[in-house]
């Protein structure tokens, strides 16, 4: 069994050596579902299309897809499972140049600091 919290040092996607990791391929279906259910809880702004950053953003998108409403005068969601520098969610965004839509709207479950401005954490870690 995969623990979702281990205490095991790790490199970050930002190349960040860290003390300890949040693994969430521990994550069952039903937990990514619950978690889907949390966000919706506070996100009240309609989105027609839901991406998650790979990898760790697909099954938290896949279980957001059944909110998205398909308009083209609404948002699209960008999401994750850990944040820990930003730079997953910057690299994204310019990548797939999202950053000419006007209406983002960005989440993620854990957030290891505070995020920046405009994305939305489930769980933050104390600053």
């Amino acid at each position: 069994m995969t623990e979702l919290f281990q205490l095991k040092e790790f490199t970050s996607h930002a190349g960040q050596k860290l003390p300890w990791k949040i693994e969430c391929d521990a994550l069952s279906q039903y937990e990514w579902g619950c978690l889907a259910e949390m966000i919706m809880q506070y996100e009240k702004r309609p989105f027609r299309a839901v991406i998650g950053i790979p990898a760790g953003g697909n099954m938290l998108a896949f279980k957001l897809a059944k909110y998205c409403t398909g308009e083209a005068r609404h948002g699209i969601l960008i999401v994750d499972d850990v944040y820990t520098t930003g730079l997953s969610f910057k690299e994204f965004i310019a990548e797939n140049r999202y950053d000419e839509c006007v209406d983002l709207l960005c989440w993620v479950v854990f957030a290891r600091i505070k995020p920046e401005e405009g994305i939305n954490a489930l769980f933050q870690m104390p600053v």
